[in-house]
């Protein structure tokens, strides 16, 4: 997991890092498999935020192997994630993405995110990034129910 990861995105993370969300929030991260091979993995995060203490989901961390790309894998990943999150009481569900990554934009912007914030530098190499944003409604539906349920997909924990 950790190495798809790193050949995936553009930031360095420690393993504390990935300690830190899969045993806070085990249940908010799901992994794709090939027999034995992790060749998708989402990890995220829910807590209180802003002086409202609003429930927000955060998207931390995406990642689908290059050899398993346009397989609907992504998709899945992030549907599974915004229902766990939404399960779990979340109001908003954000993350960040370089705004040079349009697969990326494009692939949550079907799931309803917005962007909501440019921010400049924002990344290690000096690219900027857009915060998306899902507004999380109780009575919306957000999960596009004809995407591929997958049974080789399933939690961490």
């Amino acid at each position: 997991m950790q190495a798809l990861i790193e050949s995936d995105l553009s930031e360095p993370y420690s393993i504390f890092t990935y300690r830190y969300f899969l045993n806070q929030w085990p249940q908010l991260s799901f992994v794709a498999m090939d027999d034995k091979k992790c060749v998708g993995v989402i990890i995220c995060r829910l807590d209180a935020h802003g002086h409202a203490r609003i429930q927000r989901g955060y998207i931390a961390m995406l990642a689908v192997s290059k050899d398993y790309r346009k397989r609907r894998i992504g998709s899945t990943l992030v549907r599974m994630a915004i229902q766990a999150m939404r399960d779990a009481g979340a109001d908003e569900i954000v993350l960040e993405t370089e705004i040079t990554n349009q697969s990326a934009i494009a692939l949550y912007q079907q799931f309803g995110f917005i962007k909501d914030k440019r921010l400049y530098r924002y990344y290690l190499n000096g690219v900027d990034a857009f915060r998306l944003k899902l507004f999380c409604k109780p009575d919306a539906t957000l999960i596009d129910q004809s995407l591929p349920q997958d049974p080789a997909i399933g939690t961490v924990g």
